[in-house]
């Protein structure tokens, strides 16, 4: 609709920030993570035989993990005591172990894709319904490109957490827990001495993530900077090179490309530093263990085995708080974008109540005294009273901005009004549900709106009960006949884009004929005839003239040419009616619409 003044189209710009989970990516931090966390917990639990399917995999795959050192350093005992004979069952065991544990990964892996996609799943539908059930206020006061991402970008980032974290987090916890206990069980002092490692490898990797961050947020912003001056200067190219200024715009793009470049390294050096510095912390470990482990050994504190043991031990005890570190990111950032998704789905859907058998029968349609806002406090439509007879084609004119699309907004009830009330055949609009008023409404719009389906699915989409034979009468009827035809595959043929393939006269016709089919008892046109050239506007008139037989329609228009046969004409301005009558009577007034007809004959825009 060409005046939906609070209307917002802006797509929001997608995140090109680092990779997902990479240390010292910035983190989305939700306001409330308890709750997010809780109502997660509930689709999870709907999922509860493949959670639980998940933690017995995680429990296999640690005890396996945890059991198989153990193994390894008892064979190492019995090869230095020549205990020979039970080496061979030690390794049986020990690979057995690994085994299990391979196993157990690849199907852990299994388990959570299959839970993050049921989860996911459900987590979509429900958002996808109450989307298409919110009212159109919400839709047209949110970016639409926000709700995208909501449906794509934070939807997947909790369907990554869930298939690649969740499971890696439990298994991490349990791991170190697994592993401490091996330990302590073995030696206290080697353990603590190896816990020195562990907390030197926590600071570091704290310290590093903070300097990281930083880069990394900068990075992002950078990038994001850069992918929409592209994007504006592609767009916009012909402007640029009619006003010759490719320099200027090449000069932006530099600057911009070499302060991302410039940040990029930075983070990178730095980024590139963590592995180094985890893997010397690492070898620390290693000589601690060698050392004292040795020194323990030659005492009769522990045995030789022990030592391999701890070696492996002191790997693993270390890699699980490193991973929690990093996990803790992609958790809180899914967290956020669970958030944003439940948020909407708290909004209050579109109320539907009403009395259900209120259909029209004779088509009239009366405004008393409505007043309305978009915004509180910007009030758009003042005192508005009109009265439109059955049968009667009542047109609305007036410059841009004057309020004649909110009124068709207010007899659709995409909004209710302020005050005042709006009547059809004598009954309240607000008492009459809106799934039945809209079922009595047909209406033809500006921008054509076909969806990705064949000609045949897009003309039955308000009537799909329609037998081929009726649906090819009304095309005859509204001139969309011909379009059909003349593509590859008639009315079988899909139409994708939108129907980018089509021109917007064509476009316009199978519109009108889908609003023929859905057999209205009213009709509305929205400046259906405003993007289309003379020739092809006259086969629309036709076909509008046919769809307007016997039926009360209201139409809004912008070229004034198109309505002279109106039955009345009510022309607004800044959200009053200023002139009612015929085409001919309000052109003897010399008032707004003769200055507004003899502007357009005159070649100008209004």
């Amino acid at each position: 609709m060409s005046e939906q003044t609070t209307s917002k189209s802006t797509m929001t710009m997608g995140r090109f920030g680092p990779a997902r989970g990479r240390m010292g990516a910035p983190t989305e931090k939700p306001k409330n993570s308890k709750g997010a966390l809780k109502r997660l917990a509930a689709y999870l639990s709907a999922e509860r035989m493949r959670v639980l399917l998940l933690l017995a995999m995680i429990l296999i795959t640690v005890a396996a993990g945890v059991l198989a050192p153990r193994y390894q350093s008892s064979a190492i005992d019995r090869l230095v005591d020549r205990r020979f004979g039970e080496i061979p069952r030690l390794l049986g065991f020990m690979l057995i172990c690994y085994i299990i544990s391979g196993i157990g990964t690849f199907l852990q892996g299994y388990a959570s894709a299959r839970l993050s996609q049921g989860v996911i799943r459900r987590l979509r539908g429900d958002l996808f319904h109450k989307i298409i059930g919110l009212p159109i206020g919400y839709i047209d006061a949110h970016a639409h490109g926000d709700l995208m991402s909501r449906m794509t970008n934070d939807a997947e980032n909790v369907s990554n957490v869930i298939s690649q974290s969740l499971g890696s987090l439990f298994s991490s916890l349990l791991t170190l827990i697994g592993t401490a206990v091996m330990m302590l069980t073995y030696s206290v002092p080697l353990t603590l001495l190896t816990c020195l490692t562990v907390i030197g490898s926590v600071v570091v990797t704290n310290v590093l993530s903070r300097i990281m961050r930083r880069y990394y947020l900068k990075r992002q912003t950078l990038l994001g900077n850069l992918n929409g001056i592209v994007e504006e200067k592609i767009t916009g190219l012909k402007t640029v090179t009619a006003y010759n200024l490719q320099d200027e715009a090449s000069d932006e793009f530099t600057a911009t490309s070499n302060e991302l470049t410039r940040t990029a390294i930075k983070a990178d050096i730095i980024s590139s530093t963590m592995g180094p510095i985890m893997n010397m912390l690492n070898n620390m470990s290693f000589v601690i263990v060698a050392v004292f482990g040795a020194w323990f050994a030659v005492k009769g504190y522990i045995s030789v085995g022990v030592i391999s043991a701890f070696t492996i031990y002191s790997r693993q005890f270390s890699r699980p708080i490193n991973e929690m570190a990093q996990l803790y990111g992609q958790i809180q950032t899914a967290l956020a974008g669970a958030e944003r998704i439940f948020t909407v789905m708290d909004e209050p859907s579109e109320d539907m109540s009403g009395q259900e058998e209120s259909p029209v029968t004779e088509g009239t349609i009366e405004f008393k005294h409505v007043d309305f806002s978009y915004v509180p406090g910007k009030q758009v439509i003042f005192d508005f009273n009109l009265k439109v007879e059955p049968g009667k084609k009542i047109a609305l004119v007036g410059s841009t901005g004057c309020g004649k699309t909110t009124v068709v907004n207010l007899l659709m009830r995409f909004y209710d009004p302020d005050s005042g009330e709006i009547l059809i055949d004598g009954v309240k609009t607000t008492d009459i549900s809106r799934k039945t008023l809209r079922d009595d409404v047909g209406i033809v719009l500006q921008d054509s709106m076909l969806f990705t389906d064949t000609v045949r699915g897009n003309l039955k989409y308000a009537n799909s009960e329609l037998t081929d034979e009726d649906m090819m009468n009304a095309a005859r009827i509204s001139n969309c006949d011909q379009v059909a035809r003349a593509l590859p595959d008639g009315y079988d043929t899909v139409l994708t884009g939108a129907g980018a393939s089509l021109s917007q006269g064509q476009k316009q016709l199978l519109t009108i004929g889908r609003a023929f089919l859905s057999l209205p008892k009213l009709l509305i046109l929205d400046e259906a005839t405003s993007s289309v050239d003379t020739r092809t506007e006259k086969h629309i008139q036709d076909a509008m003239s046919e769809l307007m037989k016997n039926r009360t329609s209201l139409i809004i228009a912008h070229r004034l040419s198109t309505i002279r046969d109106a039955d009345q004409i009510v022309v607004m301005d800044k959200g009053h009616i200023v002139e009612t009558g015929t085409h001919e009577e309000l052109l003897a007034k010399g008032g707004m619409y003769h200055t507004l007809y003899m502007t357009q004959f005159a070649g100008q825009s209004t």
